[in-house]
């Protein structure tokens, strides 16, 4: 899997931050849905994977002061993949929403 991800230019250790971000935010909610359970891990591994060393990139960019060491990265890639969960259930709710109008007309 290393080798993988590897090809793929994903850092190992980001993925499983943002893995754990995700299983964090599908078992913070009160009310447990499915769709969440199994798609909240994986919209975190997958924006954490992605969008981790951009957005560390741009914080150092523009000033803030992070530490320049790996726990920053996986802080950020936990971070990311906690809010990731977030965009998607605003992307769901209006999927649905636009379906349904679409069936009911």
């Amino acid at each position: 899997m290393h080798d993988l991800f590897d090809l793929l230019g994903i850092k190992g250790p980001v993925v499983a931050a943002g893995l754990a971000g995700g299983v964090l935010r599908a078992l913070s909610r009160h009310r447990y849905k499915l769709r969440e359970m199994v798609a909240s891990p994986i919209c975190g591994a997958l924006a954490a994977a992605y969008l981790t060393l951009p957005v560390v990139r741009y914080a150092r960019a523009t000033g803030l002061p992070l530490a320049e060491d790996d726990t920053t990265t996986l802080a950020a890639a936990f971070l990311i993949g906690v809010c990731a969960m977030w965009i998607s259930d605003i992307l769901f709710e209006a999927a649905v929403r636009r379906f349904r109008s679409a069936a009911d007309d």
